[in-house]
């Protein structure tokens, strides 16, 4: 009787040790989930890794999960009229106004903002802080430059660029590529491009080839914009998942969650918010 006691004790401790654990992991596995949301949003929020940094917070702490369509600005936008996306998270702030303006989005706000630089060769220009003077140099000394052709919020400034000296270098690739693939490019073929800060600090290991050239001027800053789509277009539309997602990435916590983002690895924030300015 005493040994029958004592096997009835080791198998209810090894029962115990087993079941236990299960269903400890079956109630950590058991945090609801709302559905899923769709972010139509730049290569350079990608590239970067900030969304791989946010985004299980996201999940954490309001229930959706989130597919991420990572392309350009005019892509992304073009997905919002066409209704496939649940929310943007974009950088070409006056096409993000129209677009809310043509009644395609609910609103526009500030999100964060990093900068552009030009990046090439090293020893060819001579670091300045003066995009036009750079542009000039670039398209006067016939040095290649390679465009993402992309119209993303980047190409779309690089364009501006070029209108305002009013001329387009003969040396000029336009290869309708991201950030991380165009900076590739630019590697490769030893050319000028413009790149946003953020995607060139989480990839610069990778180019032995390219240095900063132009930086930290005005003129290059580059703001990130929320528009949460509008769900008249069709109704499958996920409107709460999308006003969740903008409420959230606006909220002061999350707007110190970007800003911490690239001190760790980089020294310096990849991106500041401008959320609450």
């Amino acid at each position: 009787m005493k040994n029958y006691r004592f096997i009835l004790v080791i198998y209810t401790v090894i029962a115990l040790s087993i079941l236990l654990p299960c269903q400890l992991f079956a109630k950590a596995r058991s945090e609801p989930v709302k559905g899923n949301i769709i972010l139509a949003t730049t290569t350079s929020t990608q590239d970067s890794g900030l969304l791989d940094y946010i985004l299980p917070v996201f999940t954490k702490e309001k229930g959706w999960t989130c597919d991420v369509i990572s392309v350009g600005t005019g892509a992304a936008l073009q997905m919002g009229r066409d209704g496939q996306a649940d929310v943007l998270l974009v950088h070409a702030k006056e096409q993000e106004i129209q677009f809310v303006a043509d009644g395609h989005g609910l609103a526009r706000f500030d999100v964060m903002y990093n900068d552009f630089i030009v990046v090439g060769p090293r020893l060819s220009i001579t670091h300045n802080d003066n995009i036009v003077q750079t542009f000039r140099s670039i398209a006067s000394q016939n040095l290649p430059f390679v465009s993402r052709g992309d119209n993303s919020g980047t190409h779309t400034m690089e364009l501006g660029l070029w209108k305002r000296i009013g001329i387009i270098p003969s040396r000029y690739s336009s290869v309708g590529q991201g950030m991380g693939a165009t900076l590739q490019m630019a590697e490769e073929m030893r050319a000028f491009t413009l790149s946003d800060r953020a995607t060139w600090l989480n990839q610069k290991n990778r180019f032995s080839n390219l240095v900063i050239v132009c930086e930290k001027s005005q003129e290059l800053l580059n703001y990130y914009g929320v528009i949460a789509v509008n769900p008249a277009k069709t109704n499958k539309i996920n409107a709460q998942g999308a006003k969740d997602f903008v409420d959230w990435i606006l909220n002061p916590s999350t707007q110190r969650l970007i800003g911490s983002y690239g001190i760790e690895q980089f020294g310096e924030p990849l991106f500041t918010p401008n959320a609450n300015l």
